[in-house]
């Protein structure tokens, strides 16, 4: 049983709940030493027996001070000592619980308002005992406030908000959180955040383990999914997680903050439809049937993006059974990358039929694209000959192409790197190869090697070693090349072209 009794023209008393808490940690910290909580033993007679440390700095006593002292006598100023023994007998008489507010006498002669709590204890001899608990007051209601709004924010935000164990299940969900899984606080907790949430990819889960580990927070992961909220429409989060800790640094889980962003995404996916439609009517579906030359392409716009990226490819026939194959990369991304790429393959489609040498097709494309504005883009410009088994290739400040021969060896071509379209900087070099029956000129943009956690170099050594079988058919290679290259999340567009020469063509070549 409990009581309650404010002392007159004092604070009215408080009653706690008697919850014993969690039992068996060997870890000091959290809501008792933010409080600061006095512990004090009375015997029968009111003499104090323990004293802790905190109730020296609550009350300013020493221990050897305190020890075997009256407590009314060394803590109660006169005029409340009467009021004070009685509740104290009624304590001891009782086994009644006395929770409540009074002043007390500090050592510096000054009183305090100290939030009591009392109750009777029994040792194994059937002798009684007093166990005061005591904090301030002052510092009891600023963590009260704290408590109480920190509360409120928690439960009236618009943003999901959720606490996770270090085994990352479920200990506390707020409203918005309940509303945007659609489903109960109670149903959370305990559970594992895949069996509540089980369209979130592991990088997500991985992302929330390495939190724990370093306390560096992860700020805005998008996702998409359905929950039972919204079972037949995908919406779309960005997810925030953060490590929560002890005041004594004990890590005590990662807390998950979730802002449904579902208008803006289908707005963007609308914008990346628009984009990625025209991106893909303005690059050739099939790549033709070429004299001496067997061509596989694929193109994969990035996976997490919200827009797109400006690469193409293209295989253009030429006179005298020659093939123009080309490759490129307008800087930036979204309907203006797409359309600066338009432009450019048209120009480079209307180039090609002069004639020209590659490093000549080039420059003319570098004023092209000086003309767009501040357009600046890479190329690789390649044309082949089946007749002589010749390629003639240059580089406008593209990723070298990779040379796959029939006999199993590869290397990426030392050429002369160029500078970017756009730049009107200085003239371009041309280039010439053997490529003959069998061998591989492999053209592609630099989404297929580099990414936010791979160096260019680590993916250009992967590039090398996927070419370890000459005679596998080279639309099998276009997608192992994606496998073995391309990662959930990539940020940046693939362009990619492999060109295997065939056998010569049939029937006298061109005339003089």
């Amino acid at each position: 049983m409990g009581a309650t009794e404010p002392l007159p023209g004092e604070s009215e008393a408080v009653t706690g709940s008697g919850d014993p808490g969690e039992v068996g940690s060997s870890t000091t910290g959290g809501l008792l030493d933010v409080l600061g909580v006095a512990a004090v033993v009375l015997d029968e007679e009111g003499r104090i027996r323990l004293w802790s440390p905190q109730a020296e700095e609550l009350f300013g006593y020493r221990a050897e001070e305190a020890l075997g002292a009256f407590a009314g006598q060394l803590l109660v100023f006169d005029q409340h000592l009467e009021q004070v023994l009685r509740l104290f007998t009624q304590v001891m008489e009782s086994g009644s619980s006395w929770a409540g507010v009074f002043p007390v006498r500090h050592r510096d002669g000054g009183m305090r308002l100290v939030e009591f709590r009392n109750v009777r204890l029994q040792d194994e001899k059937r002798g009684f005992y007093a166990l005061g608990l005591a904090t301030d007051q002052a510092r009891l209601r600023r963590v009260e406030r704290d408590l109480a709004l920190s509360t409120r924010l928690v439960a009236q935000s618009p943003i999901g908000l959720a606490v996770l164990d270090t085994d990352l299940r479920y200990v506390s969900v707020n409203p918005a959180e309940e509303r945007m899984n659609g489903m109960p606080a109670e149903d959370h907790i305990g559970k594992h955040i895949h069996e509540v949430v089980p369209y979130l990819h592991d990088s997500f889960t991985e992302a929330m383990r390495e939190v724990l580990a370093t306390g560096v927070p992860v700020l805005d992961q998008y996702t998409v999914g359905r929950t039972p909220a919204d079972p037949d429409h995908d919406h779309a989060w960005s997810i925030s997680f953060f490590r929560l800790e002890a005041p004594n640094g004990k890590v005590l889980g990662v807390a998950t903050s979730s802002v449904d962003v579902t208008d803006r995404h289908r707005a963007v996916e609308e914008q990346r439809h628009t984009a990625l439609t025209l991106q893909r009517s303005l690059l050739p579906h099939t790549p033709p049937r070429r004299p001496g030359l067997e061509v596989a392409v694929r193109y994969r716009p990035a996976q997490e993006t919200i827009e797109i990226g400006g690469d193409w490819f293209d295989v253009i026939p030429l006179d005298g059974e020659k093939t123009a194959l080309v490759v490129g990369d307008v800087m930036g991304s979204g309907v203006v990358s797409a359309a600066t790429m338009g432009q450019l393959r048209t120009a480079t489609r209307t180039l090609a039929d002069l004639d020209l040498p590659p490093a000549q097709v080039l420059h003319h494309l570098d004023h092209i694209t000086d003309g767009l504005g501040e357009a600046i883009a890479t190329c690789v410009y390649a044309v082949y000959d089946p007749r002589t088994a010749q390629c003639h290739l240059s580089l406008a400040g593209h990723l070298p192409p990779l040379l796959h021969r029939a006999d199993g060896s590869r290397t990426l071509l030392d050429l002369d790197p160029g500078a970017p379209l756009g730049g009107c900087g200085p003239g371009f070099t041309g280039a010439r190869i053997d490529l003959h029956e069998g061998d591989q000129l492999v053209l592609y943009t630099d989404g297929l090697v580099e990414t936010r956690d791979q160096p260019l170099d680590e993916g250009l050594r992967t590039l090398l070693d996927a070419f370890d079988d000459p005679a596998r058919p080279i639309e099998d290679t276009c997608d192992l090349l994606l496998y073995r290259l391309r990662h959930y999340g990539d940020h940046d567009d693939v362009a990619l072209l492999i060109a295997r020469a065939g056998p010569p063509p049939d029937g006298p070549g061109p005339g003089p």
